[in-house]
């Protein structure tokens, strides 16, 4: 177990980092977007403020159609502005060398807590999942940086719930294979603050969640992990986003209801409210449908006037 901050509650957290993965996460799910548009969406990003930006996924256009192109992508965006890093998701070694000639310094990488989901999701065991994360690093060298996400951290549509000491065991052994950081994925939307409190009770605050609200709980289990002393999120821009392998997966945590909440706690994200609202109704637009975001759909607690 790590050491815990000695700060905790949300009014500690001074600032937090939000890790943005609509253009990848986000859009996966959804008919597929046409390169010129996730660029343009990813610039509008950027303008809002948003630092770090999961851009593309290097995988099969067969197995996930929306992320076709990852390498026009990343050619049409070219090398990312002063304080923004762009990152991909990969899911073999294969992935990375193709990630890598296109250019990317940053990657994602995903080894399930649930081997049932693992091998409907990337046809391969926990195991010889988690033997990529070795097999990746060797590709990439120790320069890039190599972040693995622990799917159904919290819970499997097939095995039902995760004993947060084994979730915690194999997140360790992913960082021994080569991991520079781990973030912890609730796939299913399965976490409550109870349970997010007993996983990072096992791992430590210096982890990052990547959190769902397939039960209406992304945003109260994000406030509960910054009273706990995290301080990375992952969040969708809109709350897109969802897993085909979990029966009624919700989207992720969307970007615009966490930094409204944070901009209320006085906690520093970087990224303008105003501009993430308007990359929200872009991706409306992208995709044909209201976007799950509640601070979308009802704005701003700051635009309220009395009568």
């Amino acid at each position: 177990m790590s050491e815990r901050s000695e700060r905790t509650g949300p009014a500690s957290a001074v600032s937090i980092d939000i890790r943005e993965v609509g253009p990848r996460d986000g859009l996966q799910p959804e008919a597929p977007v046409p390169v010129a548009a996730r660029v343009e969406l990813v610039s509008t990003l950027v303008a809002a403020g948003v630092a770090t930006i999961e851009v593309a996924a290097f995988v099969s256009p067969k197995a996930v159609p929306a992320m076709a192109g990852a390498g026009e992508v990343m050619a049409a965006l070219g090398p990312a502005p002063d304080g923004v890093r762009y990152v991909a998701l990969v899911p073999n070694a294969k992935g990375a060398e193709l990630a890598l000639a296109a250019g990317l310094s940053a990657l994602t990488l995903t080894v399930s807590a649930s081997e049932a989901y693992s091998q409907r999701n990337v046809r391969m065991s926990v195991e010889e999942s988690l033997g990529q994360v070795a097999a990746v690093r060797a590709v990439v060298g120790p320069s890039v940086a190599l972040d693995v996400v622990v799917s159904c951290a919290f819970g499997s549509p097939y095995e039902g719930e995760m004993a947060p000491g084994e979730v915690a065991a194999l997140g360790a052994r992913a960082r021994s294979s080569g991991a520079d950081a781990l973030t912890y994925a609730d796939t299913t939307g399965m976490a409550t603050p109870r349970r997010v409190a007993e996983l990072v009770a096992e791992t430590g605050p210096a982890v990052g969640l990547h959190l769902h609200d397939t039960r209406g709980t992304a945003l109260v289990n994000a406030y509960a992990a910054m009273s706990l002393g995290v301080r990375r999120f992952d969040t969708a821009v809109g709350g897109l986003g969802g897993s085909p392998f979990a029966a009624g997966a919700g989207g992720n945590l969307a970007t615009e209801d966490l930094v409204h909440l944070c901009d209320d706690l006085g906690v520093a994200t970087g990224i303008s409210l105003e501009g993430v609202l308007a990359a929200s109704a872009q991706v409306a637009d992208l995709v044909g449908h209201v976007v799950p975001s509640r601070v979308a759909a009802a704005g701003p607690r700051s635009r309220l006037h009395p009568a």
